[in-house]
């Protein structure tokens, strides 16, 4: 094999735009960039919720109530969802990922008491609620908080 040989690879190629190099280019002196003003500029950025010198839709808007930034989310989960599971099972955060019951956690797990429970389970959550409580303990189970 030679240099000869050798055969380039049909690519598409696409030549750089090169500005502010003379007139006859098409874009030479203004480079494409208008005249005068900021945006004629280096350097200049326009901000992401600038709106033409208009006032801003998030100064526009009223301002109302109070966020607690924190403020804990909890995934809840009711009774009537952990009921099916069998007597003496111990029922954990991956096992009621695992079957869907709970999809995203973001803080922890609230288990709420509203259905009823019949199997004596184990339930390990981060909060319970006490009329949840109570209906575990009566059906023999035990409520275990996790941190």
């Amino acid at each position: 094999m030679n240099l000869f040989d050798l055969k380039s690879i049909p690519i598409k190629r696409k030549r750089k735009k090169r500005v502010g190099r003379g007139v006859g280019s098409g874009l030479g002196k203004t480079a494409g960039r208008g005249a005068k003003g900021a945006s004629s500029r280096s350097g200049y950025k326009m901000k992401k919720l600038f709106e033409g010198g208009q006032t801003p839709l998030f100064r526009r808007l009223p301002k109302r109530g109070f966020n607690n930034k924190f403020k804990k989310n909890y995934s809840i989960v009711n009774l009537r969802d952990i009921a099916h599971f069998d007597s003496g099972e111990t029922v954990t955060i991956s096992m009621l990922k695992e079957h869907g019951i709970v999809k995203k956690i973001v803080t922890g797990i609230k288990v709420l008491g509203e259905g009823e429970l019949n199997n004596p389970i184990t339930v390990e959550a981060h909060k319970f609620s006490k009329v949840a409580i109570d209906k575990i303990k009566a059906a023999g189970g035990e409520a275990k908080v996790i941190s």
